[in-house]
C-alpha cells in the first residue's frame, strides 16, 4: 500500500526522530517476543516425539495414559517416570529406575530387550516455567537469588520471576493500549461534539465532567470488588469509565478554535455535513495536541494498573503482574533482585513508550520539519 504524500512526510519526520525510530524497534521486538510467551515460557514441553508421533503438550491437554501410563490427568511433563515412559516409548517399565533409564536413553547406551523400540524426544522451551508453576527449590527458602535456573530468581511463592514478568509485560502492555483507544474513541468525540457546537452541549458536557470528576475512582473500585469478583474485564471498563475524561479539554480547545475558521465557514456554506467537517476537516489539524496528552495516558494506566496490584485492587491473583512483583519486593527487602527487576521493567518499558508517542507527536505537527 503507497502512503500519501501527507503520511511520506510524517513518517520521514518520525524517523528523523532517532530516538523515537528506535525505540519503537526495541518496543516492537519486546511486545513481539512477549506474545510468544507460550513458546518461551511454559511447564508443558513444546514438542513431543511418541512411538513416532509428534505431539504438541503446549496447544493440547495429553494425559498420563497417552504415553503409557494409569492415570487420566494430566501428564506430569516433569516427571521422571513420565520422561522415561515418553523416551522408551512405553515399552519398557520405568518405575523402578526411572532417571537412570531416561539418562541412558539420551546418551544412547540404553538396549531395550522389547522388540519394536522407539525413542522418543522431549523439546523444552528456554524457560521450562509458565507464570503460576510453583517451583521445587530443593529446600531452598523462597524468595531464591537468580541461578542458573531461574535466571531472574524466584518470587515469595516459589514462581519464576523472568517468566512472570514475560507474562506481565504483554498483559500491561495490552491492558495499556485497549483501554488508551477506548478512552481515546470516547474522548476525542465528545470533545469534539462539545467544542464544535459549543452552545448549550458544551455547558451540559462541562458540567457532566464537573459531576463525573468528583467521584474518586479508587473508592468505585473498592466497592465494586467487595461485590464481584476481581476480573480483568471490570477493571479495564473502570479504568475507561474514569479515563475518558482526559482528553475531552484538549480537544474541545482546538474545536473551539477551529470552529470559526475561514475554510470551516466556507465548508458550512457549501453544505458539507457537521460530522465531515468535524472528523475529516478539524481533527486533524486537533490531533497535534491530542497526541501529545497520549503517552501520559498510556503511561498514566500502565501506572495506574501497578499501583492498584501493588494495593491489591487491581487483577486478580492468578494473573501476572507487574504490582505484584513491586509488591513482593517491598516485602521481601532481603531479596533486591526482585525490586532492581521490577524498577528495571517499569522503567524500560514507560521511557519506550514515552519515546515513541514524541516521535508520533513530532510527526503529526506540521510546523516541524527533521532533515
Amino acid at each position: 500500500m503507497r502512503l500519501s504524500p501527507l503520511n511520506q512526510r510524517r513518517w520521514r519526520n518520525f524517523k528523523a526522530n532517532g530516538r523515537a525510530y528506535w525505540s519503537l524497534w526495541i518496543f516492537a521486538i519486546l511486545f513481539g517476543i512477549s506474545l510468544f510467551a507460550e513458546v518461551l515460557a511454559n511447564d508443558r514441553p513444546l514438542l513431543v516425539s511418541y512411538r513416532g508421533e509428534w505431539r504438541l503438550p503446549f496447544l493440547t491437554f495429553y494425559s498420563e495414559q497417552d504415553f503409557g501410563g494409569d492415570f487420566r490427568t494430566e501428564a506430569n511433563y516433569k516427571s521422571p517416570e513420565l520422561d522415561c515412559l515418553i523416551l522408551t516409548g512405553g515399552l519398557v517399565e520405568c518405575f523402578d529406575a526411572p532417571e537412570e533409564i531416561a539418562r541412558s536413553v539420551r546418551e544412547g547406551t540404553f538396549d531395550p530387550a522389547t522388540d519394536g523400540f522407539v525413542k522418543g524426544s522431549i523439546l523444552w522451551p528456554l524457560i521450562p516455567f509458565k507464570y503460576n508453576t510453583i517451583n521445587d527449590l530443593g529446600g531452598q527458602a523462597a524468595p531464591s537469588a537468580p541461578d542458573a535456573t531461574h535466571w531472574l530468581g524466584t518470587d515469595d511463592t516459589s514462581r519464576d520471576v523472568l517468566a512472570r514478568v514475560i507474562y506481565g509485560f504483554r498483559l500491561s502492555v495490552a491492558f495499556g493500549l485497549i483501554v488508551t483507544v477506548l478512552t481515546s474513541i470516547i474522548g476525542i468525540a465528545l470533545g469534539a461534539v462539545q467544542g464544535y457546537f459549543g452552545g448549550k452541549v458544551d455547558l451540559f458536557v462541562q458540567r457532566l465532567l464537573e459531576i463525573w470528576g468528583g467521584v474518586p475512582e479508587l473508592y468505585f473500585i473498592i466497592i465494586v470488588f467487595s461485590v464481584w469478583q476481581r476480573s480483568f474485564w471490570i477493571l479495564l471498563l473502570i479504568m475507561v469509565l474514569f479515563g475518558w475524561t482526559r482528553l475531552i479539554g484538549v480537544v474541545r480547545a482546538e474545536f473551539l478554535r477551529a470552529r470559526n475558521f475561514e475554510y470551516v465557514r466556507a465548508a458550512k456554506a457549501l453544505g458539507v455535513p457537521d460530522r465531515v467537517i468535524m472528523f475529516r476537516h478539524v481533527l486533524p489539524n486537533a490531533m497535534v495536541a491530542t497526541l501529545t496528552m497520549l503517552p501520559f495516558v498510556i503511561s498514566g494506566t500502565i501506572g495506574s494498573l501497578a499501583a492498584l496490584d501493588y494495593l491489591g485492587f487491581g487483577l486478580p491473583a492468578s494473573l501476572p503482574s507487574l504490582g505484584q512483583l513491586a509488591r513482593q519486593a517491598q516485602q521481601n527487602l532481603q531479596m533486591p533482585s526482585l525490586a532492581f527487576t521490577a524498577f528495571f521493567v517499569f522503567a524500560i518499558m514507560l521511557s519506550l513508550l514515552v519515546f515513541i508517542f514524541e516521535g508520533v507527536r513530532d510527526a503529526f505537527d506540521p510546523r516541524k520539519t527533521f532533515r
